[in-house]
């Protein structure tokens, strides 16, 4: 793991967009990381239909996540706002 990225406890359900995101901090800076429900249900082989089920899917596969995430952080895969799409 690297200790220059550390993923926060903060992880929010947007309900409009079907996604979650989950917050890096990178070198003191906050970076977020952005998951569809789509992706999330293939990684963690379950259908999601509300946000309870969305978080409850995330903690299953919270370290696959932040692995991926670390990996695209570590790549500069930003998108034009800054965000990191896992």
């Amino acid at each position: 793991m690297n200790q220059s990225i550390i993923f926060t406890d903060i992880v929010e359900w947007n309900e409009a967009t079907k996604t979650l995101s989950l917050i890096a901090q990178v070198q003191g800076m906050n970076v977020t990381c952005l998951i569809t429900s789509a992706r999330l249900e293939r990684l963690a082989s379950l259908t999601i239909q509300n946000e309870q089920e969305a978080l409850t899917a995330f903690e299953q596969v919270r370290f696959d996540i932040e692995d991926i995430a670390e990996a695209l952080i570590e790549s500069e895969s930003f998108d034009e706002q800054g965000y990191i799409h896992v």
